[in-house]
């Protein structure tokens, strides 16, 4: 039996880790950080967020493809900052070697360009850093910085939800950049982990067209979502919470979608609980939407694959999945 902190992964440390962070800053918290304009008359507020691609780089160096780990790290920033309800607007990237690679960091940054052209951003700058001797041969890091911009009446922070309203979910286009430390370890062979290996680099979704045309559509219709969850590390269990009051939680319909047949695969081989599977990835869920009942059918509509998976509920501030 394999378990993700078997595989190296303490995810209650990494959050015990969080929780100090957010004693130290009022600012720190939710999925991106806000910093209101006093310019603005705080009528708006500079979003931002950051994250890497993490060892899903492995699979990248195992199979020498480069061309799409920039589309992850690009949606793994502007992914968060939507949950705020913020418009994306520039991205800074940082890309660290041991020995730069000419054609190899061409591809990179196509990638990162095609993820700004999908995350509706402007590749703003960033860093190139050549380090020799820090990196193994053929190794690289990336990091992304995603700034964007929302009006403060149209944040989404989840005060408005209330017990009652639906949950709806976007599909996922696979694991994105998440439980790859967990999934490496089930594929421990290499030749099996370059069997898998194509199907594991399926870049991340982005959802910010996604979100867009949601939100324009419910609006619409006297509508709009009420709180955004990106589901990344630690699963729909970790994730929902952060953006539902405190006095509430959500219940959860597993069975109301199909979960990508790869995880069900990787769960075989490696004889992982069902509790780590929902509590390391993302199941074929990659965001959640949060609206009113009288909401979904709209939604359901606009967005191909969206599936009813859930409500809220009151009580502890935890998911029950069914």
């Amino acid at each position: 039996m394999i378990t993700y902190k078997k595989s190296g992964v303490d995810i209650k440390l990494a959050d015990k880790f969080t929780e100090f962070l957010q004693k130290k800053s009022k600012a720190i918290g939710g999925f991106a950080g806000l910093m209101p304009v006093k310019e603005t008359r705080n009528e708006y507020s500079i979003v931002a967020s950051t994250d890497g691609v993490g060892t899903k780089l492995k699979l990248a160096f195992l199979l020498d493809r480069h061309d799409t780990i920039g589309i992850d790290l690009v949606a793994m920033c502007v992914n968060d900052l939507v949950c705020c309800g913020a418009r994306p607007m520039l991205f800074l990237d940082y890309y660290a070697t041991g020995k730069l690679d000419l054609a190899r960091s061409k591809k990179i940054i196509a990638g990162i360009m095609e993820g700004c052209r999908q995350g509706e951003s402007v590749l703003l700058g960033g860093e190139t850093a050549e380090m020799p001797g820090f990196y193994q041969k053929g190794e690289y890091d990336l990091a992304g910085f995603s700034v964007g911009i929302v009006k403060n009446s149209e944040l989404l922070d989840g005060r408005k939800v209330r017990p009652g309203d639906a949950l709806v979910g976007l599909p996922s286009t696979g694991f994105h950049s998440n439980g790859f430390s967990l999934v490496r370890k089930v594929l421990d062979d290499r030749k099996l982990l370059k069997e898998y290996a194509k199907t594991l680099l399926t870049p991340t979704k982005i959802y910010v067209k996604d979100v867009n045309r949601l939100r324009a559509a419910l609006r619409r219709q006297g509508h709009d979502v009420l709180a955004l969850s990106h589901i990344t590390g630690s699963g729909i269990p970790g994730n929902l919470p952060r953006v539902l009051p405190k006095n509430m939680g959500a219940v959860v319909d597993t069975g109301a979608w199909q979960v990508p047949a790869i995880m069900r695969e990787i769960q075989e081989l490696g004889d992982i609980p069902e509790a780590d599977m929902w509590d390391s990835f993302n199941m074929g869920i990659g965001m959640i939407a949060a609206m009113r009942p009288a909401a979904v059918k709209t939604a359901l509509r606009t967005l191909k694959g969206a599936r009813l998976i859930g409500e809220v509920v009151k009580g502890k501030n935890e998911v029950v999945l069914k």
